[in-house]
């Protein structure tokens, strides 16, 4: 890490990230990539954790890029991946930014498709992961409740 120079903003895969930011807490800017996963790839590139971003060097910040790219290669294990057995390829990988919005996306317009029980309820705006929907989730305007004089007023 090169202390002299310090950048207030360093483009990390696509994202601006804040210099002043913790590596962990940097890299967790980048939709994809949590505090876990930053902290993981801070150790496996050699950096301290509790460093800030600003003070990369840009070959290592190339070499963060390459781990979030293929975390595979660099001894992350397969339960680390936020994408593990893909739908069309069968195989484990780790989505950033756009392509795991678009991969969200997509999953969610397939249940829809094939009309299976998630697909349905995603379909209808209801909750899909087995919540109560009794009190909660409610949609469209509150009915106010008015109380005695006002009530009576009303009813004449």
């Amino acid at each position: 890490m090169s202390e002299g120079r310090f950048r207030h903003i360093v483009r990390i895969a696509g994202v601006d990230v804040e210099g002043d930011l913790l590596i962990p807490y940097g890299l967790a800017k980048i939709k994809g990539v949590g505090y876990h996963t930053g902290l993981a790839i801070a150790r496996i590139v050699g950096l301290d954790p509790q460093s800030r971003i600003g003070y990369l060097s840009d070959a290592e910040v190339r070499r963060v890029e390459d781990v979030i790219n293929n975390p595979l290669k660099y001894g992350i294990p397969a339960w680390y991946l936020n994408r593990r057995k893909d739908y069309a390829s069968g195989e484990d990988r780790h989505l950033i930014s756009a392509d795991l919005i678009f991969e969200a996306r997509s999953d969610i317009e397939r249940e829809i498709k094939t009309r299976s029980w998630r697909g349905i309820r995603h379909q209808l705006g209801l909750k899909v992961r087995g919540q109560r929907t009794h009190t909660t989730g409610r949609i469209g305007p509150v009915v106010g409740v008015t109380k005695g004089k006002a009530a009576q007023q009303k009813q004449e």
